[in-house]
């Protein structure tokens, strides 16, 4: 066995580190498995078991898991700066278990809203506290990529939900069975838990409170004893980080962090989560699924398409993940949403003048790998290189928070928009909001992230 003492900064990427990953992305891949399956319950509960369901009833059902990140995200990552992050990386998961279970026993839309209410509260403090994990315990070369590569576990929830729910749909042949889909988010939840019983505080939250000797323990419960924190431990002691309100934050000259932080990850919220959750439903719209007289079979149609687009959400990430460390953040965000905004205006050409499917899916696929390769994964590595780490849970939080509140505007009235002017608006809405990200990225990018700091 290796003794040879190393620097957790500078050492190379170990299974202890994949270890790490893996347990602090799941939250990540937990949050997106739920939009995929809101998805693929509403259109269940709206046409077969409760045909009585308004389109502002479906919105209010399917942004409540947001709401619950939105404000789960800031909270959870303001309590994290102040009490350190074990705690709530644990309650985190056991809200999940216990939100998803009481959905399930009840079974019925108002339960349903406030179970995913109080999932959404503990998958936003995986948002805040899971990638703060893996910023500081990785390796320094490796930190971004991992962060990235974290988000990027998003796209294997959606598949892996997506795929589960087609062939349990397929096994149960009816749509009364929606409720046993939840225990799925249960499952996983419960795999989160027992994981994180062993497990240790935060080295970084340590180090920033100056508690040298415990943040040494830690690390080499993670990485191995012969791991030090570097050179950090020979320097003078300063006096501990004080831990600010989320008011004080807002105070402390972070306003343009915050909107560079933030808006565009609203934005990118709207596509992500509102075209997400409502994929099935919009693929239904546009006529994109194979015909079927049986509303369950155009369910199951739905889906299946919506797993093929979630494959190409996956591609997305893998290719951001190959450029993030070799480019200009603010550059490839910004040109992400400009081509997102493409693809989205090549689905609505392809619908309003009636082209073959393969065109609008093509509209898809150029608006999933940019939006994914750029914004998605980058509005989720900007807070952590643009917040010190003494207040970088209450920044990721809070930038995390503004996110969800654009997915909760997009989920919210992308029915409604339906309703009010089929697709067309909803794709027009849609382009609109990506170039606003795209905006937003260029004007402020560069005064908060120039390209030598990026660098």
């Amino acid at each position: 066995m290796d003794t040879k003492v190393v620097d957790m900064n500078t050492m190379p990427l170990t299974w202890q580190h994949i270890k790490v990953f893996t347990i602090s992305s799941l939250g990540q891949a937990l949050g997106s498995g739920l939009a995929t399956l809101i998805g693929i319950i509403i259109p269940m509960i709206q046409i077969i078991a409760h045909p009585q369901l308004t389109s502002l009833q479906q919105g209010l059902i399917s942004c409540m898991s947001l709401l619950g990140i939105m404000v789960g995200s800031s909270v959870f990552g303001n309590l994290s700066d102040r009490y350190g992050y074990l705690t709530l990386f644990r309650i985190c998961p056991a809200l999940i278990v216990l939100a998803s279970l009481f959905a399930y026993y009840t079974d019925g839309p108002l339960s349903l809203a406030i179970g995913l209410f109080v999932m959404g509260l503990g998958i936003g403090g995986e948002y805040s506290i899971g990638s703060d994990y893996i910023s500081e315990i990785m390796p320094k070369k490796w930190q971004l990529l991992m962060v990235g590569a974290a988000k990027a576990t998003a796209a294997i929830g959606s598949i892996l939900v997506a795929v589960l729910s087609y062939f349990l749909l397929i096994k149960w042949n009816n749509a009364h069975e929606w409720y046993n889909l939840l225990l799925i988010i249960a499952a996983i939840a419960a795999l989160m838990l027992f994981l994180r019983l062993r497990f240790k505080q935060s080295p970084g939250w340590l180090i920033a409170r100056g508690r040298y000797d415990e943040a040494e323990k830690s690390v080499q419960f993670f990485l191995g004893k012969n791991v030090t924190i570097g050179t950090v431990k020979n320097t003078p002691p300063k006096e501990p980080a004080k831990s600010l309100s989320l008011k004080e934050f807002i105070k402390q000259g972070n306003t343009k962090k915050i909107i560079f932080s933030g808006v565009p990850w609203a934005c990118e919220g709207l596509g992500v989560y509102g075209i997400g959750i409502f994929l099935p439903i919009l693929v239904m719209s546009l006529g994109l699924e194979s015909a079927s007289s049986n509303s369950f079979e155009q369910i199951i149609n739905s889906i299946e398409i919506t797993t093929y687009i979630n494959v190409f959400i996956l591609i997305g990430f893998v290719i951001g993940l190959l450029i993030v460390n070799k480019t200009y953040h603010v550059k490839t965000q910004a040109l992400g949403f400009v081509f997102a905004a493409l693809g989205l205006l090549i689905l609505l050409v392809g619908y309003l003048l009636k082209l073959p499917n393969w065109v609008s899916i093509l509209g898809f696929l150029v608006f999933e790998i940019c939006l994914n390769a750029g914004p998605h994964l980058l509005t989720f590595i900007i807070p952590q290189q643009i917040y010190p780490i003494e207040d970088r849970g209450t920044g990721v939080g809070l930038a995390a928070s503004i996110g969800k509140m654009g997915g909760v505007v997009g989920v919210f009235f992308i029915p409604l928009l339906l309703s009010w002017g089929g697709p067309k608006l909803v794709l027009i809405v849609s382009i609109v909001v990506m170039l606003l990200g795209g905006l937003v990225t260029y004007l402020y990018g560069k005064q908060v992230l120039p390209r030598q700091e990026a660098e």
